[in-house]
């Protein structure tokens, strides 16, 4: 694959070679750029050239000048933040031209590529858009771009830490957002081994963001598989038009009135340089930096694993108590069942080493005391009639066989102490960014790009388990050859998992260290026979067994639990080797080892300017592959290798009719992955003018998603060893865990059975066994109805609404199923599609409402979930009712401007693999005060997120996030 990679590099290589024929004769075009009123010098105007690449911005004193060999008469086009656009024609070369710019805004004027991949005005969009500007970025109150996301109409997030959020539209939220793709630059951001983005950890730095544009709801007849939901492109800045070196810098605090941390410092640097010469060739480079302390994990409720809900108690009160963020407690067995299990192997023991003179000490024991309980003297008396080699053993035997004749030991699980989630997880969140591109332009329309996005970042994200994820980095890198009508482009994506660890397999392991549960559990049970048979309460005796058992528990921060804790985490998962008859021989390790790549190749050709723009017409195909390389650690690759390859292609037709007044849109596209039959999406759209500026649009869309790589192939021990996740391809369910030939039960019927246990001998009757697809996880797809208005009631006011309704088919979930092997019940987490259909439905309305030089907008979102399978599990994740309030003023006094955001969110259950549980209704005040100094090109904002410090959080089991108060000075932004 690098091959093909190589060769298409000198393709584009050579193209840049090529000498244009006939190159126009280059002119120079220079003057100066001022305000209207002030008549002062605009730093940082974009001048370009109308309909073609290449220009340049003014300087500090509003001075501009560049050479350009596009055919004269051209329009030379300024725009700048705040100030409406202007445009003057230029018929040669020219010096001194002077131009004079007026603020305003302007609604409903921006332009967007994403709806239908070619630009159109917002107002004439076929489907629901967002857009967020530059301009609007720097307005923003929030401490970064892409936490000011949740201000748009309809856009939600899941915050599994300070860096990490997942974003979603129209409902079906989940932490590591599989049904949302995420663009930068043209090129899929999401993590190959994982299937979706990583945030922004590894994404694009603040002053490099052009524009970022949202399509909610199902996006695939145009660009592939998945965006069920939702797709996200974030543009990057052209060097030719936004020329000039800036940085900022931001300083704040969090963790203010945290009852887990002091307050914490919040740092974050961003630098860019660009340059450009002779619109032919362009560079530019950017660089960020973000260090602070994350969010703390402290949901420390009680979780029944088996049915994923909260439950009440603590570690006081139930002995098998396991905490949401609590790890190591996971691990959890029947007091009743490791006492037989210590009795039989005890009988065992004892016949092997006395040659059958001693077959079964129980009986043995019986025939001496007959119905009575042996007291301590006489157990003492019984024990001097035995070979001094064998009192050991069965002095170690004499409480279980105590406490089950006499029915001391209850049947009834108890847990390992666990270990809270700050005490294993990094919190020392860093961020780093970098990103490079070259550029040449070969003629006025048609450019070769290289670029390079890198990033690395501490972070934790939730999946169905905890993952710290250290020193996690994701490369990207692309070759794009593009012009007016088509582009070409190749690139990779490169992850690796650096120091990247499972938090509650890292808390067990620590704790099997300390002392194995073969040893931990019998001696607990011991020593509560021992108290029961003393006299104590069950409260009593379990507290007392607790305290025994954890003797020489490994502290947090001691020197043992350091040392264990550093040669777990830096240990592989697949090195992992228990030795069960000389535990401390045993190799343990947390750590991921992922080397996934992914390789994307695509091409889209434009027919409209050849056919007249009679008709819009389009074509594309595309290449994948996914390269996963986990060693064993995520994959079931330890000893194979994992490709998966995909490719489709796409068409779309647009005509406009009755004097341009209706629109119709038809596109379709077909993909294939060679693990699935091949898919066909179409759309159809139309958008009609009821009134100038005033349009109704309707669509019909289809979406698709592929399971992802982790739900075909995935083979991992999460929740502390509990439970193990397998892909849903045949070949794991079948060939590896044989659940056709040793049917697994449900979880329903598994609860119910140990249930009966509870009143004596367990009832095998209630179990049922489930029976898988013969065929594996399929993809999953929808059907998306929308029916939208967008316009200008008023030169100020514009409105936009729409309401969809979802239909979902083979909806990709997961069960849990329990398969006795050997007579142990292995629990087991597999990817399913769910029988019948899942519907959703819900509306939004936003409102933009210019009054003088104050910006008031408002949107207010519906989600609700309709229709569901028998026995799904309902995890849309969605608020009914969501809504973002918004005032802003650029200009309130000269140079001082303002802008506050505050959005509010309904309750709602949050069903996921790691935890479920009720997320309370939450509001969020986010604001800031900025100082525009022109004469050093600078601005400094005094601002924060959450503002009133109102602990929330966004998903079940995630940590709740405060206020961050910053000061942030940005110069040239």
């Amino acid at each position: 694959m690098s091959r093909i990679f190589t060769q298409i590099f000198y393709v584009l290589l050579l193209m840049c070679t090529i000498n244009v024929a006939a190159q126009a004769q280059s002119i120079t075009v220079s003057g100066t750029v001022k305000d209207k009123q002030s008549k002062e010098g605009l730093a940082g105007v974009s001048l370009t050239i109308k309909g073609q690449s290449g220009g340049t911005a003014s300087t500090s004193n509003g001075s501009f000048s560049f050479t350009t060999t596009a055919k004269v008469p051209f329009i030379l086009v300024a725009s700048y933040v705040g100030y409406g656009t202007v445009e003057q024609q230029v018929t040669g070369s020219t010096s001194g031209i002077n131009l004079e710019m007026e603020t305003a805004v302007v609604l409903g004027g921006d332009v967007v590529v994403s709806a239908s991949r070619t630009p159109e005005r917002i107002l004439e969009s076929p489907v629901s858009i967002e857009r967020m500007s530059a301009a609007s970025i720097r307005e923003i109150a929030a401490p970064s771009f892409y936490d000011a996301l949740n201000n748009m109409k309809g856009v939600e997030s899941s915050t599994q830490s300070l860096t990490f959020k997942s974003i979603n539209t129209r409902g079906f939220n989940s932490n590591g957002n599989t049904r949302f793709n995420q663009y930068i630059d043209g090129m899929d951001n999401q993590a190959p081994g994982l299937n979706f983005s990583v945030g922004n950890i590894v994404g694009i730095t603040e002053l490099d963001v052009d524009n970022v544009e949202l399509l909610p709801g199902a996006s695939s007849a145009l660009y592939g598989a998945g965006g069920i939901n939702g797709t996200l492109l974030m543009t990057s800045k052209d060097p030719f038009k936004y020329p000039g070196n800036s940085f900022q810098f931001k300083t704040g605090i969090n963790h203010v009135n945290d009852d887990n941390s002091k307050v914490q410092p919040f740092k974050q640097l961003d630098v860019r340089v660009a340059r450009s010469w002779n619109n032919k060739f362009g560079v530019k480079a950017a660089f960020s930096f973000l260090q602070a302390k994350d969010w703390f994990g402290n949901n420390y409720s009680n979780f029944d694993r088996v049915s994923r809900t909260a439950k009440s108690g603590d570690r006081n009160s139930d002995p098998n108590y396991d905490g949401i963020n609590v790890y190591g407690d996971e691990v959890s067995q029947n007091m009743r069942n490791v006492a037989l299990s210590v009795q039989n192997g005890t009988i065992a023991g004892i016949n092997a080493a006395t040659g059958g003179l001693i077959p079964n000490i129980k009986s043995t024991l019986d025939g001496a005391f007959g119905a009575a309980i042996p007291n301590a003297a006489q157990q003492a008396g019984f024990l001097a009639t035995l070979p001094a080699a064998l009192r050991p053993t069965v002095q170690n035997y004499l409480p279980f066989y105590v406490g089950l004749k006499a029915g001391l030991i209850p049947d009834q699980n108890i847990s390992r102490t666990g270990y809270n989630e700050e005490n294993l997880v990094d919190y020392d969140t860093k961020s780093l960014k970098a990103s490079g591109a070259l550029y040449y332009n070969i003629s006025n329309t048609v450019q070769v790009v290289g670029q390079a996005n890198w990033g690395t970042g501490t972070s934790v994200y939730t999946g169905s388990d905890r993952y710290s994820l250290r020193n996690f980095n994701i490369g990207q890198y692309k070759l794009e050859l593009k012009g007016e009508d088509f582009f070409l482009k190749a690139y990779t994506t490169q992850e690796r998992s650096g120091d990247s660890y499972i938090s509650s397999i890292l808390g067990s392991y620590i704790n099997e260290v300390s002392k194995p549960s073969t040893t931990w559990f019998p001696q607990y049970i011991g020593n509560y026979v021992g108290a029961r048979a003393a006299g104590q309460t069950d409260a009593q005796a379990q507290a007392f067994a607790r305290s025994v058992a954890d003797q020489g528990r490994f502290v947090p921060g001691s020197a043992q639990y350091e040392v264990a804790k550093d040669k777990i985490l830096n240990t592989t998962i697949s090195a992992t080797n228990i030795n069960s008859v000389d535990p401390s021989k045993s190799v343990y390790g947390a750590k991921f080892d992922d080397k996934s790549n992914l390789y994307h190749y695509e091409g889209m050709y434009n027919f409209t300017n050849l056919f007249n723009k009679v008709v819009e017409f389009q074509i594309g195909a595309s290449y994948r592959l996914y390269d996963l390389n986990s060693a064993g650690t995520i994959f079931n690759d330890l000893n194979e290798s994992i490709d998966i390859k995909e490719y489709g292609a796409f068409a779309q037709i647009g005509k406009k009719l009755f004097n341009d007044k209706v629109k119709f849109t038809f596109a379709g596209r077909y993909d294939k992955s060679q693990n699935f039959e091949g898919r066909f999406t179409p759309r159809v759209t139309g958008v009609f003018t009821v009134a100038k500026n005033n349009n109704i649009r309707v669509s019909y869309q289809t979406g698709y998603r592929n399971p992802t790589t982790q739900n075909q192939y995935i083979d991992l021990s999460v929740g502390g060893g509990s439970q193990r996740l397998i892909g849903g391809l045949p070949e794991i369910m079948f060939s590896k865990y044989h659940l056709d030939s040793n049917k697994p039960f449900t979880d329903v019927s598994y609860r119910a059975f140990l249930a009966s246990a509870a009143t004596g001998t367990p009832n095998q009757a209630l179990l049922q066994q489930y029976t898988f697809d013969s065929k594996g996880v399929r993809p999953e797809s929808v059907q998306s109805y929308e029916l939208g208005y967008k316009g200008l009631i008023l030169p100020n006011l514009l409105i936009d609404a729409y309401g969809y309704y979802n239909i979902y088919k083979d909806f990709i979930t997961a069960v849990d199923v329990y398969q006795n092997v050997n007579g142990s019940f292995v629990k087991f987490g597999v990817p399913v599609n769910a029988a019948g259909k899942v519907t959703s439905y819900g509306a939004a309305l936003g409102l933009d409402y210019l009054v003088g030089k104050y910006a008031i907008s408002g949107n207010v979102s519906y989600n609700q979930i309709g229709d569901l399978p028998e026995n799904y599990i309902n995890d849309f994740n969605t608020p009914k009712i969501r809504y973002n309030l918004g005032l802003g003023n650029k200009e309130i006094i000269k140079n001082f401007g303002f802008n506050v955001s505050y959005r509010w969110q309904d309750q709602f259950y949050w069903n996921s693999s790691f935890a479920s549980g009720q997320v309370p209704a939450y509001s969020s005040l986010d604001a800031q005060v900025s100082l525009r100094i022109p004469s050093v090109q600078s601005v400094i904002k005094l601002g924060g997120s959450n503002v009133l410090n109102k602990y929330y959080f966004t998903s079940y089991g995630n940590p709740s996030a405060g206020a961050i108060y910053y000061i942030a000075y940005s110069f040239n932004p």
